[in-house]
């Protein structure tokens, strides 16, 4: 779990420019949808038009809330400002589940007028085009974010990156939906909003992935034991130090907080001990970040 430290301003250049670059696709995306959606007859192309304006504000609370959590620690946030994030990849996937309980009226409905006598236009070629289009092109946006949101160890950006992969998946509902509805005849244009439903089944599945770490951590939930573990490891790794107990931890947005205390011989000098307990904190920056907020308290052998 070494990391490969980078400057703040440079991890929020970095999320800055790979966000911006899937805002530009995510709104052609979005006119090309609406466009094809509403021309081309198709209930489900206009749903994956709404999932993709979702993705087009997620983009910009990315940016938001990134360019917060990068502020520094001040008199009224001792612990600096990371949990903005954490809010904001919540906010996103909030977006994601009313965004999806949205398209799964609309499909319902549609489906209920069906059953119920009211013709469905057929979808056309070009409803089907931008569906391929959009597989095509949020693919590659999640490979390219998920690849860069893992180097800058951002959540906001997993979360992004999730949006994309959710919305490719979206288009293939989409896809199968209005490929369907074409081919097999007008008996099978049901095909279309059915697609719409089982798109937002996906869509609020993710949601509630994206959901669950973020109320986890705005509960103040602990690391998993498997890094507790590796916490523990390293302070034994040191002779001089025995007995740790009493951890804590947590995550701020990007960052860890170790506290923990520690014992070692109670005549050790001052000076000594607290110069080793800077190289135990060294340590664990050097493992877990140098942003890593870690508080050792110091207490004698019993």
């Amino acid at each position: 779990m070494k990391s490969c430290e980078k400057s703040p301003i440079f991890r929020e250049k970095e999320i800055f420019r790979v966000t911006w670059t899937g805002s530009i696709v995510n709104f052609a995306l979005l006119v090309f949808k609406f466009v094809a959606g509403i021309v081309g007859h198709s209930a489900a192309m206009v749903a994956d038009a709404v999932h993709s304006l979702s993705d087009f504000a997620t983009d910009i609370i990315v940016v938001a809330f990134v360019r917060i959590s990068g502020k520094p620690e001040d008199e009224g946030h001792d612990y600096g400002h990371g949990k903005y994030e954490t809010l904001g990849t919540a906010i996103i996937g909030l977006i994601l589940f009313f965004v999806g309980i949205g398209i799964m009226f609309n499909g319902a409905k549609s489906v209920f007028d069906t059953i119920n006598g009211k013709p469905l236009a057929a979808p056309s070629i070009l409803a089907l085009t931008v569906a391929a289009l959009s597989i095509l092109l949020k693919e590659l946006l999640y490979r390219y974010t998920i690849h860069k949101a893992k180097g800058l160890n951002s959540q906001a950006m997993i979360a992004n990156a999730w949006h994309h992969r959710s919305d490719a998946f979206s288009s293939i509902g989409t896809f199968i939906g209005i490929g369907g509805a074409i081919c097999l005849g007008e008996q099978w244009r049901i095909l279309d909003p059915l697609a719409a439903i089982v798109v937002s089944i996906f869509i609020m599945r993710v949601a509630v992935q994206l959901l669950k770490p973020c109320v986890d951590e705005l509960l103040e939930r602990s690391l998993p034991a498997e890094t507790e573990n590796i916490i523990l490891e390293i302070i034994r790794s040191f002779p001089e130090v025995s007995e740790p107990h009493h951890l804590r931890t947590r995550r701020i947005g990007n960052r860890l907080a170790i506290e923990v205390h520690i014992r070692m011989n109670g005549n050790t000098p001052l000076a000594e001990a607290h110069s080793l307990a800077s190289e135990v904190e060294k340590r664990l920056k050097y493992e877990f970040g140098i942003d890593t907020h870690i508080g050792i308290h110091m207490e004698p052998l019993k």
